[in-house]
C-alpha cells in the first residue's frame, strides 16, 4: 500500500449510521489541519494534548451542522489552561472543506509539565455555541467541566442540553509515519455515537448518575433502546488507538470491524482544512464602535494601531486616523 494510499482520509470526516443500532456517528481523521492549528503558537505539551482534543471533538460535532453555520465550542476554567476555543465554519456548498481553527489561553507559571493536561483545567465550564448566520440569536448550551477529559464533558453537554446519548473514543499525539518523508507531527482520530433523536426520553426526577447530578446516557434509555445502545457501546470499547489515528486502517475498514454486525452505511466524507477568517476589514469593523480619544488610547508610542488574531498569528498595523467612528481619513484612500 502507497502512502499515498495510507493518508488518503486524512482531515476528513465520515458519518455513518447503523441500521440495526439505531445509532449513527462520525469517524475523523487529522493531519495537517491539526498540524496548522497547533503550529500557530508555542503551546506547551499539557495545552497541545487539550487543544488536540478540542479540534477533533469539533470536527466530529461540526459535521452534522446546515451549510454556511458556524460551530464553536469553548471550555474555560480557573486552572492554569484558562481557555480552550475551537471554531467550525460549514462549507459554503456541498463538496467545499469545513474550516477549522483553535487557540488556548493559559498561565505558564502555574502549569505542571507533570499532571494530566485535563487536572490543568480545574473548575469551570464547557459550552457550545451554534451562530446559524444573520437575523438569527445565536444557540448557546454549557455543562460543567466533570469526567476527567474533554470528551467526558462533550457527552455530558449532549445528555445534559440534548437528551442525546452520545460516546466518543480518540486518539492523538505526535506520529511519525514511516516513508512519508514527514518528521514527527501531531495526528487524531475518533469515533463519536449518537443515539438517533426520539420523541420523548424518560429521566429520572432524582436526576443523574454523573458528578453532582448531571444526567448521563444511562439516566435516558430503558428497554430494547438501552440494549441497542449498550452494544454499540461494547463494540466500540474494542477499538484500538493505533486504528483510531491511522492510516493504515481506513475508517471504512474500521466500521466493518467494530460494527459488522450492526450493519454499518457510510455517507460521503467531508474534508477539513484549516481555516481563519480575521481580516484588516474585520479588526477595522471591531474598533468603529470607539471614539477618536478611546483610538488614541490603543495608538502606540510609533504611531499605530496593532491587531493580532490569537488563532492564526496574522499582525495588522493600522493608522489610528482611519479607525473609529471619528475616522479622519478614508482606509481605501491612497
Amino acid at each position: 500500500m502507497s502512502i499515498g494510499s495510507k493518508i488518503a482520509w486524512d482531515d476528513t470526516v465520515l458519518p455513518f449510521q447503523l441500521d440495526r443500532s439505531d445509532v449513527r456517528g462520525r469517524v475523523a481523521r487529522l493531519d495537517g489541519v491539526l498540524d496548522h492549528v497547533l503550529a500557530q503558537h508555542d503551546y506547551p505539551p499539557a495545552i497541545e494534548a487539550l487543544v488536540a482534543e478540542m479540534a477533533l471533538l469539533t470536527a466530529l460535532i461540526g459535521q452534522t451542522i446546515k451549510l454556511r453555520w458556524k460551530l464553536s465550542l469553548q471550555v474555560r476554567g480557573d486552572g492554569p489552561a484558562r481557555l480552550i476555543a475551537t471554531d467550525y465554519y460549514a462549507p459554503s456548498e456541498d463538496g467545499a472543506p469545513a474550516r477549522i481553527r483553535a487557540y488556548a489561553s493559559f498561565d505558564k507559571d502555574r502549569l505542571d509539565p507533570a499532571a494530566d493536561p485535563f487536572s490543568q483545567i480545574g473548575q469551570g465550564y464547557f459550552a457550545v455555541l451554534l451562530d446559524q448566520g444573520p437575523g438569527t440569536v445565536p444557540y448557546q448550551g454549557i455543562t460543567p467541566i466533570a469526567g476527567g477529559a474533554l470528551s467526558a464533558c462533550a457527552e455530558t453537554y449532549f445528555a445534559q442540553s440534548e437528551q442525546l446519548p452520545t460516546r466518543f473514543a480518540l486518539s492523538f499525539g505526535r506520529a511519525m509515519l514511516p516513508g512519508s518523508g514527514k518528521g514527527e507531527h501531531w495526528r487524531a482520530g475518533g469515533v463519536m455515537l449518537q443515539l438517533m433523536p426520539r420523541a420523548s426520553i424518560p429521566q429520572s426526577p432524582e436526576g443523574g448518575s454523573g458528578e453532582e447530578g448531571l444526567l448521563q446516557a444511562e439516566d435516558m434509555l430503558e428497554g430494547a433502546q438501552a440494549e441497542h445502545w449498550n452494544r454499540a457501546n461494547i463494540l466500540l470499547d474494542t477499538v484500538e488507538e493505533i486504528e483510531l489515528v491511522g492510516p493504515r486502517v481506513q475508517p471504512t475498514d474500521l466500521l466493518v470491524r467494530l460494527f459488522h454486525e450492526e450493519r454499518p452505511r457510510v455517507f460521503d466524507p467531508q474534508p477539513v482544512q484549516f481555516g481563519c477568517t480575521c481580516s484588516e476589514a474585520r479588526v477595522r469593523q471591531s474598533l468603529s464602535i470607539y471614539s477618536a480619544k478611546d483610538i488614541g488610547h490603543m495608538t502606540t508610542p510609533e504611531g499605530v494601531v496593532t491587531a493580532d488574531c490569537q488563532f492564526c498569528g496574522a499582525h495588522y498595523v493600522l493608522d489610528p486616523a482611519t479607525l473609529g467612528f471619528e475616522a479622519e481619513k478614508d482606509p481605501d484612500a491612497e
